[in-house]
């Protein structure tokens, strides 16, 4: 069973049903009957279905928002811009992914030798609770432009905004099959990973599940992308535009309540500069309300569920009891719903849980480190290698920095995020592949070499 919880109270409204064998099969048939059907529309029907959907999305962004913020958690003003942001993915997608899905022309010994890029088939994508609508959204655009259908299996407890996703492809006029909510568990999962008719796998989760999901993947001998988390890495040097950084490292931080995968996690800051950052850090973190998310004066809503909730208290007490200083005291807040003050730590070690672990929520480990060297090392120091930013005005040492630090992309002097223009996808723990942009677009295709004898 599927429910929707509401996070802010703590109260059921809504279940539903695991689909049985039967549904499953009938979703593969439809998923892989469509995949047939977009095929042979061609790329520029595709993109028009995508203009289409953007425009559905539009028009229902304050019921989907409202949906979300139920459902999750998320703060209202934030919903609203998830829906704006996936119509606009699909509109970008639509208008520049043709060109990026041209074929390749290649210098050969065969004159006009090209490689073309052609859908893979229905692919299963397993989508995590933080972002309902866009995680969908930023897989399925690029690879339904690529000629690929999508069986989506959502996280358990956003199977309303699953329901709604399926409902507003149906209303944009999309061929019945191309995006498919299940509602299974996971031996299911297992099974529809090894049945013929799935062409690849997507998964945004856990490192946990994404190495699981990689494994029954690779049995199957399937194409997967992985997006598994990160710890990214916000450094500030004592050159860099104080302000700026200051306002971006608290909102990077606190971005869905602190629950994205692509966000500030851990603070490193010069020595010279780190009091007062951490000075005005707290000062700003004070600022945010948290209280109902349907509220629009609150920048913080709940934590998604009790658990998760329970998990990050639990990281907190550790990192505490390892050494670290409370700059902010926060956690747990008493009462329904599962809200949860924001933390700010300091005097963090290496070897401490908010150095070593992904914080999923807003606790903030700031670090002073003494040199670039440092910098890099603590930067480096975790499993994860998802995104970083780097905050400098010197742009021969951001350049250093751009091609030292460990991760899938580095942004300087902004806050790290996705875009569709942009390739997204980490490295190490934080998983392999990409998604968006004229590299992601190309993730889920076959990359037919066609030679001119």
């Amino acid at each position: 069973m599927f429910r929707s919880l509401n996070p802010a109270t703590g109260e059921q409204f809504g279940s539903y049903r695991l689909h049985d064998g039967s549904e499953v099969e009938a979703a593969l048939e439809r998923s892989f009957a469509a995949w047939g059907s977009i095929r042979a529309a061609g790329i520029e029907k595709r993109a028009q279905l995508l203009l289409a959907l953007a425009d559905r999305l539009d028009a229902n962004l304050e019921a989907f928002a409202r949906l979300m913020t139920l459902e999750m958690g998320k703060p209202i003003n934030e919903a609203r811009g998830e829906i704006r942001k996936c119509a606009a993915t699909c509109r970008t997608t639509a208008e520049l992914g043709p060109g990026w899905l041209e074929p390749l022309e290649v210098q050969s010994p065969a004159r006009g030798s090209r490689v073309r890029y052609e859908g893979l088939g229905p692919i299963l994508a397993i989508m995590p609770w933080n972002f309902p609508f866009w995680q969908v959204i930023r897989f399925f655009a690029p690879a339904f432009l690529a000629g690929n259908t999508t069986i989506v299996k959502h996280a358990e407890n956003v199977p309303a905004s699953a329901e709604a996703l399926e409902q507003v492809f149906t209303e944009a006029g999309m061929p019945d099959g191309v995006l498919v909510n299940l509602r299974v568990d996971h031996p299911t999962v297992g099974k529809l990973i090894a049945d013929s008719r799935i062409g690849s796998v997507t998964v945004t989760g856990s490192v946990r599940a994404g190495r699981t999901i990689a494994g029954l993947a690779g049995a199957a001998g399937k194409k997967a992308v992985l997006e598994l988390g990160g710890s990214d890495p916000f450094i500030v040097f004592a050159d860099a535009d104080f302000n700026a950084a200051v306002k971006l490292a608290v909102a990077a931080r606190h971005n869905n309540s602190g629950q994205s995968c692509v966000c500030a996690k851990r603070f490193l800051v010069e020595q010279s500069i780190a009091a007062d950052f951490t000075e005005a850090f707290v000062e700003g973190t004070r600022k945010l309300s948290y209280g109902d998310p349907l509220d629009e004066k609150h920048g913080l809503g709940p934590l998604a569920r009790a658990d998760l909730r329970a998990g990050l208290q639990d990281q907190l007490d550790r990192s505490i009891a390892g050494g670290a200083r409370v700059a902010l005291a926060g956690g747990t807040v008493e009462g329904p719903g599962f809200f949860f003050a924001p933390a700010v730590l300091t005097n963090v070690a290496d070897d401490n849980v908010a150095a070593r672990e992904e914080l999923f929520g807003p606790v903030a480990p700031i670090f002073a480190f003494a040199d670039e060297a440092e910098a890099l090392r603590i930067a480096n120091g975790t499993e994860f290698g998802l995104a970083a930013a780097v905050w400098t005005r010197d742009e021969d040492r951001a350049r250093r920095m751009e091609q030292s630090v460990e991760a899938g992309a580095v942004f300087i002097n902004d806050m790290v995020r996705s875009d569709a223009h942009i390739s997204f996808g980490g490295i190490k723990s934080s998983g392999y592949g990409r998604e968006l942009g004229q590299v992601g677009i190309t993730e889920f295709t076959n990359a037919k070499t066609v030679w001119i004898g």
